[in-house]
């Protein structure tokens, strides 16, 4: 949970919301084929660092006041993946800060997988 502190009082974000907006944000890009695929260790070694499951294959986490922001994804076959990677970097960006007024300081996007289309 993310809690930002303003004049008027103090506002608490869940991950489950981030995961959501993190993962509509990133699915309304091209290229995308799934997302949260990531390993069950992968899964297992999130949980024990984290303290609970990753929601969509989405980690969000606040550092001084800027998220850090990982996001597991699954591309389609042929497609150039620096340019797919790009635009949900900063879609995401875009749409996290827009959403929370919260300045997103990384997004890292992990490509588990390439399936044929």
């Amino acid at each position: 949970m993310i809690t930002k502190v303003n004049p008027y009082g103090s506002i608490s974000l869940t991950n489950e919301y981030f995961s959501g907006l993190v993962a509509q944000a990133a699915k309304n890009c091209y290229g995308i084929a799934a997302m949260g695929q990531n390993t069950a260790s992968g899964t297992i070694r999130s949980a024990l660092r984290h303290g609970s499951l990753p929601q969509q294959g989405v980690t969000v986490e606040e550092t001084n006041g800027a998220l850090r922001i990982a996001l597991h994804i699954t591309v389609g076959y042929g497609l150039n993946i620096a340019s797919i990677t790009q635009s949900i970097t900063h879609r995401v960006r875009d749409e996290v800060e827009h959403a929370t007024g919260l300045k997103v300081a990384r997004v890292n996007v992990y490509v588990d997988d390439i399936v044929s289309g």
